[in-house]
């Protein structure tokens, strides 16, 4: 793969930051490109770790999901914002890789396998158990921060394919509500149907429930949330965006490098390929298409690494609209409500 160089201090990677939320826009471009490279210099340890990531992997589950990004420019600017004092050069998920599971057991191995880092990678301060201590919108995972020799650091997301649908679901009606439901922000109505959906889910793995409705027993959570989902009409909502977003191209190149750009207005997914040695020109596409939505292009882009096409819509099914093992977890507690009525029916 090309080298990627750092070109520029961590002091001029934070000023840059600064000034991108001040919106001075005579030196946005001139910034931008040093927050362009910050970015990039995360490729290289983030590939370093995926390859330990897989070989731990198949020992655990070979059916994992593994998939890393390089975080959105939007999202690291409303990070900034969100946390005024916050460093960019000390933001710890610009580079992220995620590893999905199928159940909580499989993520606790991983997790514990981890918790002395490496050989290349140190684990550092500032991971999280949001399965253990989950936010208060619902949002569930393990995350475990970890540095490189040459100081950059990833984050390793560790959840089921459980807590993985519940995420694809609240990105994919945060898309369409123009609201970011995973950090708390939007309609009441949807921010709590998503928690209520996240405790009856937590109640199907036996892990802790949401807080503020962690009072509520097994079949009170299971009613709410399926009284919340008619009312709001949320598995139909959600089965129409995936029917109108069925639209998807991909330019037939291969790589391993994927610039996936989801085109609201068109309805439409759109897929660039890059090997290796073109990371350098993905990176720059990356920028490009950054700058249309700066611009004002109703459209979300990201750059994200996967083996084929088909892993890359599973691993990101929210950029292809797709939120169908959410609704089949939706199912899943009308079956589990159902033992319980009809148990109770019997006593």
């Amino acid at each position: 793969m090309a080298k990627i160089e750092f070109k520029y201090t961590k002091g001029a990677v934070n000023r840059a930051g600064i000034t991108l939320i001040s919106d001075d826009s005579d030196k946005h471009d001139e910034v931008k490109r040093i927050l362009d490279n910050w970015r990039a210099c995360h490729i290289a340890p983030l590939n370093s770790f995926q390859t330990s990531l897989r070989g731990r992997l198949k020992k655990i589950d070979g059916k994992a999901l593994v998939s890393q990004r390089l975080k959105r420019t939007p999202s690291i600017l409303s990070k900034i914002q969100r946390n005024p004092g916050m460093n960019l050069a000390r933001m710890q998920d610009i580079g992220g890789i995620r590893a999905v599971v199928g159940n909580m057991r499989k993520v606790r191995e991983l997790e514990q396998g981890y918790k002395k880092g490496t050989k290349a990678f140190s684990i550092v301060r500032g991971g999280k158990d949001y399965i253990n201590s989950p936010k208060s919108s619902g949002y569930r995972s393990i995350h475990q921060i970890f540095k490189c020799k040459n100081g950059f650091s990833i984050e390793l997301q560790i959840r089921t394919q459980i807590q993985h649908a519940w995420a694809t679901a609240v990105e994919t009606m945060g898309t369409f509500l123009d609201h970011s439901l995973k950090s708390s922000e939007g309609p009441d109505e949807w921010l709590e149907f998503f928690a209520l959906a996240s405790s009856s889910f937590a109640i199907i793995e036996g892990t802790p429930r949401i807080p503020g409705y962690d009072h509520l027993s097994d079949q009170e959570t299971y009613e709410t949330l399926l009284e919340a989902e008619v009312k709001l009409d949320v598995l139909n909502k959600l089965s129409g965006f995936r029917v109108v977003a069925k639209h998807i191209t991909d330019d037939k190149r291969k790589g391993k490098y994927h610039l996936v750009t989801l085109d609201l207005d068109r309805m439409m997914a759109n897929i660039q390929s890059y090997e290796s040695k073109y990371i350098h020109d993905a990176n720059k596409d990356y920028s490009k298409k950054e700058a249309e939505v700066r611009a004002g292009k109703n459209m979300q882009v990201v750059l994200v690494t996967s083996e084929s096409i088909a892993a890359l819509k599973k691993a990101y099914p929210s950029y292809f609209l797709d939120s169908q093992n959410f609704s089949k977890q939706i199912i899943a507690v009308k079956r589990e409500l159902k033992k319980i009525t009809t148990t109770r029916k019997r006593i």
